[in-house]
């Protein structure tokens, strides 16, 4: 049964980018080229060989008008413990569809996939309050990514 929040904003979907069709995989690439690229005045690499990792997977929020908010959850080389450590990336929303919470959406149904695993996040400095809500910290100093203040931040394994 859909929610109020679905028949406005699209049902949460996710699925290994391996196994995505091809052209809900091209609306992904899209909103994250029009909000980083293009939006953000950033030319950088968003195809970073990194969405073919075999474990990777992708989260949005969409309908058939399109993809409205995406993110990438990747599998980092294990830390220095041999843990299994986990990586939130490409979080965006389309202009149309900010204020409704979808990052949210989207955080909560990664952190679900991750489990008590640790997990990174690279935040742009002024989200850091939104991640710090879902159990990240900052860790280090504030560093220009892009042109853009980012901070690097950790959620440590959930007992």
């Amino acid at each position: 049964m859909s929610s109020p929040a679905d028949a406005r904003t699209g049902r949460l979907r996710s699925a290994r980018t391996v196994d995505l069709d091809p052209t809900t995989l091209y609306r992904i690439l899209r909103l994250r080229g029009d909000v980083f690229v293009v939006e953000q005045s950033c030319a950088y690499p968003d195809l970073d060989g990194r969405d073919l990792e075999p474990g990777t997977r992708q989260f949005w929020i969409g309908d058939e008008d399109g993809v409205h908010a995406t993110l990438r959850l990747l599998t980092d080389p294990v830390d220095a413990d041999g843990a299994l450590v986990y990586r939130i990336g490409r979080v965006c929303t389309d202009r149309a569809h900010r204020g409704r919470r979808l990052g949210a959406r989207l955080i909560d149904a990664a952190l679900a996939e991750v489990g008590a695993h640790a997990c990174r996040i690279d935040a742009q400095a002024h989200l850091t309050g939104m991640y710090g809500a879902f159990g990240f910290v900052a860790e280090g100093d504030e560093y220009l990514e892009d042109g853009i203040p980012h901070v690097s931040m950790f959620r440590k394994v959930v007992a």
